[in-house]
């Protein structure tokens, strides 16, 4: 089946596991075997021929690439594949409508950078965030960027993405270039922070009125909580500013209270999950573990742990797919699915 290419030779460095790697390393690496042999197409570079949550999956793979020295081989090998030909469906480009989209693949970039060293990927991340800056609008609200080039939506998700891009591409940056970089993190932030869209329970709704440019009070999704966590880290580094960690940890611990279930664990509203809101968990605790490292609190570690722990004993089917809810029983499992827990086990094999 064309979906399910064989991916041998992607996947030869990391068949033998070592006695001596964690028990996250190693489900991580066998999740990741899964997702590879299930759903990614070596001929399109993507998985299940999906757009932005392809983008997510690069960044997935480099992730763990950069914390397993053993990963590392193979997860050069993918993202070089799909950097080569995932754009090739999409009239070879990473840019499409939607501002979002872009994000996710300029992040993918940033981390296939962080991975490889190769500038090619970090060229690609600015290319994708200098079209981003065209969705900026100071008319009616003040600030932030569209949420698509049709110029109707402020999506929260969009402007988080933006902030972080920025702030990612500063700390990797110098001069002048660095500095703008700063310059539109900390301009998206101060319009972000006062725009209503962080509700009283220290939760992100889904963006901001475009009518009243207040807080739309739509749903509280767990990856507006995650990508902002990534980018409030970036930059904090890049201005050492500490007022940036609290903040994010304010939004981590809003999310740990108000988005988790059955005694801790992080689940998604709706509950049944299609292929775009499967992945969304999966962008939160990839974001927690960017923060941890500077925000080393033990809850966040023990939250990472408890979430993986359970999915891996009660959301693994039998052929080790994995499902949307993680306190189980499997449902709606999928590629995305799948992806997110790979996340989940990447992100406490980083802070285990």
């Amino acid at each position: 089946m064309k979906y399910f290419q064989r991916t041998l030779p992607l996947l030869l460095p990391f068949l033998h596991i070592s006695p001596a790697v964690a028990d996250y390393e190693s489900n991580a690496e066998q999740a990741i075997k899964t997702l590879q042999d299930r759903w990614y197409d070596t001929n399109t570079g993507l998985w299940n021929r999906l757009w932005w949550q392809s983008g997510n999956m690069v960044s997935t793979i480099a992730l763990f690439g950069q914390h397993d020295e053993h990963f590392k081989p193979t997860a050069i090998n993918i993202v070089a594949n799909t950097f080569a030909k995932g754009a090739s469906g999409n009239g070879g480009s990473w840019l499409n409508d939607y501002y979002d989209d872009e994000g996710w693949w300029a992040l993918g970039w940033i981390d296939s950078f962080d991975l490889t060293g190769d500038r090619k990927y970090l060229d690609a991340a600015k290319s994708i965030f200098e079209d981003m800056t065209g969705g900026w609008t100071d008319s009616p609200c003040g600030g932030g960027i569209f949420w698509s080039k049709q110029r109707q939506n402020l999506a929260a998700i969009a402007n988080e993405l933006f902030l972080s891009i920025a702030a990612h591409l500063a700390n990797r940056s110098q001069g002048q270039e660095r500095q703008n970089y700063i310059n539109w993190a900390k301009r998206e932030w101060e319009w972000f922070y006062h725009s209503g869209v962080i509700n009283g329970q220290n939760t992100i709704n889904d963006g901001v009125d475009f009518k009243t440019c207040k807080n739309d009070g739509k749903t509280v999704y767990t990856y507006n909580q995650g990508v902002i966590l990534g980018g409030l880290a970036e930059l904090a580094r890049a201005t050492g500013d500490g007022e940036h960690i609290k903040n994010a940890k304010k939004i981590a611990d809003g999310a740990l209270a108000h988005l988790t279930q059955d005694g801790g664990i992080l689940t998604e509203i709706p509950v049944r999950l299609d292929e775009q809101g499967a992945q969304f968990k999966g962008v939160f605790v990839r974001g927690l573990a960017k923060l941890y490292p500077q925000a080393p609190e033990g809850r966040y570690a023990t939250f990472l742990k408890k979430n993986a722990d359970t999915m891996w004993s009660k959301n693994r089917a039998n052929d080790g797919v994995l499902g949307a809810r993680w306190q189980g029983p499997v449902q709606d499992a999928g590629t995305t699915s799948h992806a997110a827990g790979v996340d989940l086990l990447v992100a406490v094999a980083k802070v285990a």
